[in-house]
Order: C-alpha cells, then sequence, then structure tokens
C-alpha cells in the first residue's frame, strides 16, 4: 500500500470539509449503526464476518468527517469515535468500499431510516480516487475509455471490421441487402450504443438489435469511434475523468445530428448517462434518451415488431440488474418484454426492488484484486437461479451476463444466458 501524499489527503478532506454536499452531510450523521442493513448485503451474508455490514462502511466515512470537521473530533476524537485519515485508514476504505460493494442499493431500501449508503460509499471512493488509490485494475478499465474511447481498447479499425461481418452475416440471414448495421450516418432517429464487450465477445447481441431495428424499419445508426455506453468513471470516484466519458457520447450524437440516444443494455451505463450525465456536464440535456429495453416495448406495443412467444418455449427467468430495476425503475418495462417473447417464464425469489445483485456491479468485474470474493458473493445469485428450474436467465445487462456466465460455470448451472435483444430477436416474426 501506497503511502498518502499530504496534499492528496487534504484534497480527499476538502470533499468533506467544504460542506456543499448537504445530502452527504445529512445521511453521514443520520446513521445510527443499528445493524439491520446487514441482512440485506451479499458480503455479509456471505462471509459472516462484521466488518461487510453496510453501517461499517458509513461508519469509515463518518469517523472521518468526525476527526477532520466537528469540535469535538478534533478536541477529543476518541470520545467520539473519530479517527484520523492515516495510511491504515486508507487501506481499509480501499478493501470495504471497493472491494465490498457492488453499490447496489439493497441496503438503502431496508435501512431503517433511509441512510443512502451507497452514496457515502460513492463519495468513499471519490476520497480514495483524489488521493490516486483507486484499485489498479479498476483505473486501467478508466484509462482505456479515456485514451481510445471504449473501455476494452478496441481499435477503430477492429470495431468497423465486427460491425461489416455481423452486417454481412444479418443480410444473409434476412435475404434483403436492406438489412444494415449503419455506422456513422447523420440525421437518423436512432443513435444507439453498446457495451464493448458485445463486439469483443458477444457479438451475437449486436445481430439481435440489429434485426429488431430492421424488423422495425428503425431509422437508426452506431458510432464507429465513440459508441461506448459504459463509464466505469462511475465506479472510480473520479468526476472528472466521467464526465469526460460522458461528453463522448453528448458530443457524437451532435455530430451525428441523431434525435434519440438508446442507450444499450447495460445497467450502470443507463445510470451514469441518463441519471448522472447531466450533472457530470451541468448541462440539460437537449436530446432525447431511452433505454433498450424501454424501446423494444415501445415497438411492441406499437405493432411495430410481431413475436411469437412459442418460439422460445424454454423456462426463463429475469435478473433484474440494479441499476435498471432497483435504481432505474424498469422492472414492469422488463417483464412486458419477456413474456411478450416467452412462452414459459417464472421469478426468482426475491425479485424486483428486493433482488440480490449478481456481484459484478461497483466495478467488481473489473477488478481482478477481488475474484475470488466476486464469485462468492455470487452464489447467491446461484442458488435463487438454480431454484427457480429455470433453462434460460434473461438480463438487459452485459456486465451482468459476464458475471452469470462466470457463475453459471462455477457454480455448475447448466444454464443459457440472454439479453433482452437477444430473446426478442429469438422470437420475431418477419414479414418479407
Amino acid at each position: 500500500m501506497q503511502k498518502i501524499d499530504k496534499v492528496k489527503r487534504d484534497k480527499a478532506l476538502e470533499l468533506l470539509k467544504s460542506g456543499s454536499d448537504s445530502k452527504l452531510l445529512t445521511h453521514l450523521n443520520a446513521c445510527v449503526r443499528c445493524g439491520l442493513c446487514a441482512g440485506s448485503c451479499m458480503f455479509y451474508i456471505a462471509h459472516k464476518q462484521s466488518k461487510f455490514i453496510p453501517a461499517k462502511k458509513v461508519d469509515l466515512v463518518s469517523s472521518v468527517y468526525r476527526r477532520y470537521c466537528t469540535s469535538m473530533g478534533k478536541i477529543a476524537p476518541a470520545l467520539v469515535n473519530a479517527k484520523d485519515l492515516d495510511d491504515s485508514m486508507a487501506e481499509e476504505m480501499v478493501d470495504l468500499l471497493f472491494g465490498s460493494c457492488t453499490m447496489c442499493g439493497r441496503c438503502v431500501k431496508h435501512c431503517s431510516i433511509g441512510v443512502d449508503i451507497a452514496y457515502i460509499v460513492r463519495k468513499g471512493r471519490e476520497m480514495l480516487s483524489a488521493m490516486d488509490m483507486v484499485p489498479a485494475s479498476l483505473q486501467a478499465t478508466v484509462d482505456s475509455a479515456l485514451r481510445t474511447g471504449n473501455n476494452m481498447a478496441i481499435p477503430t479499425e477492429e470495431f468497423v471490421d465486427t460491425i461489416k461481418w455481423m452486417e454481412e452475416e444479418l443480410i444473409d440471414e434476412m435475404g434483403d441487402n436492406n438489412a444494415r448495421i449503419p455506422l456513422d450516418e447523420p440525421h437518423k432517429n436512432v443513435f444507439y450504443t453498446l457495451n464493448p464487450r458485445e463486439p469483443k465477445f458477444f457479438p451475437l447481441s449486436i445481430s439481435a438489435i440489429a434485426k429488431i431495428f430492421y424488423a422495425a424499419g428503425e431509422n437508426w445508426t452506431i458510432s464507429s469511434r465513440f459508441y461506448d455506453v459504459t463509464n466505469y468513471g462511475f465506479f472510480n470516484g473520479n468526476k472528472e475523468q466521467a464526465t469526460v466519458i460522458a461528453r463522448n457520447l453528448y458530443d457524437e450524437i451532435h455530430k451525428l445530428r441523431g434525435n434519440v440516444l438508446v442507450l444499450g443494455e447495460c445497467g450502470h451505463g443507463t445510470r451514469a448517462n441518463r441519471w448522472e450525465g447531466p450533472n457530470y456536464l451541468q448541462k440539460s440535456y437537449d436530446f432525447d434518451m431511452t433505454t433498450a429495453v424501454e424501446l423494444i416495448a415501445d415497438y411492441i406495443r406499437q405493432g411495430r415488431i410481431k413475436l411469437d412467444k412459442t418460439l422460445n418455449k424454454e423456462l426463463v427467468t429475469i435478473h433484474d440488474p440494479c441499476n435498471l430495476v432497483r435504481n432505474g425503475g424498469l422492472l414492469e418495462e422488463i417483464r412486458f418484454v419477456v413474456k411478450s417473447a416467452a412462452d414459459n417464464f417464472t421469478e426468482m425469489n426475491p425479485h424486483g426492488n428486493e433482488n440480490y445483485c449478481c456481484g459484478g456491479g461497483g466495478g467488481m468485474l473489473a477488478m481482478s484484486e477481488y475474484n475470488d470474493r466476486r464469485l462468492k458473493i455470487g452464489e447467491i445469485k446461484a442458488n435463487q437461479i438454480r431454484a427457480t428450474g429455470a433453462k434460460v436467465v434473461i438480463t438487459p445487462c452485459h456486465n451482468c451476463v459476464d458475471q452469470l456466465s462466470q457463475l453459471n460455470h462455477t457454480y455448475k448451472l447448466g444454464i443459457k444466458i440472454k439479453t433482452i435483444a437477444e430473446l426478442v430477436a429469438d422470437a420475431l416474426v418477419i414479414e418479407k
């Protein structure tokens, strides 16, 4: 663990001392440490160690606040559990705020007085970022996005080649030269975004949404340079870096003069662009924004696509991405689409706003330092899936797809994992 630089530590403490974040100060002072949040947290359930109780994470940040921002903390710190932001404290904060929290928000729903624990964790991460103490693998992911425009550092030529290849496959499948995947075309209604893991590892997800757009007669395009819906600056606590990444999409849709920014199937990408983006850029967006889930739901309701759900006969269940459901309000939209496209559906227990995180959120998938811990907490989700008897798990988030794929392998679930677009594409009735 590197030693804390005093200048950087003062920069981190300024986040607490400025007093400009009234929400932070309110919630730091509100926690009564009752411990009711313990039973809601996957890390505590899986490991049964008191350090993983969400209130403990709140106490880390609040104890530093009391030490430097209250009179009693400055005079008699031991009396009010006020602690110095020293090397030991910083190391503990890294382990608990980065390595032991997905910021899923489930603890917030179970807090007796509504303390926004996930928000406090984010602020603690901002402090660590100010001291250059972001886990190396997570920061590397952010650096790739800043350097290349996407978090996997895919060269533009490689991306274009992948898209052209998928377009050829789509034309062959549809038997129509108009079944295209348009790149960099201006004045289109839909400006679509992707998780870079799609062109790298899951190109069939691109084929699926392209097939849906073809069936709907949509006027759309993808940028060859700035297509990345993700924003790991939301996870590493560096607002300046998060702002640069958010601005990429903002500037690109203006450059191509698109009408609607459609956020691909990514939970945190949706949150970082739809809810946090205007805050990062300090401006209201002058274009419409929606998610792939909502757009597909609109196509179904408007009759723009026709589905035969008997084409998907296997029993399916839904994994609810935390940032789309508990923190995004898409509970019913996801179920409307899935039930329209699948003949046999069952719910997990619990599900919806009470659903457990898969374990891959909060940047956990990017932090190889915590792989064992991530897979251990994922056993909760694996047991949920196994109890349903489902053969297919649907989730509209590629981070969740990745985590569930690893859980599928680790815990021998024997399931298929699909995105919303893939499920819908399999049920499409294409009228020539």
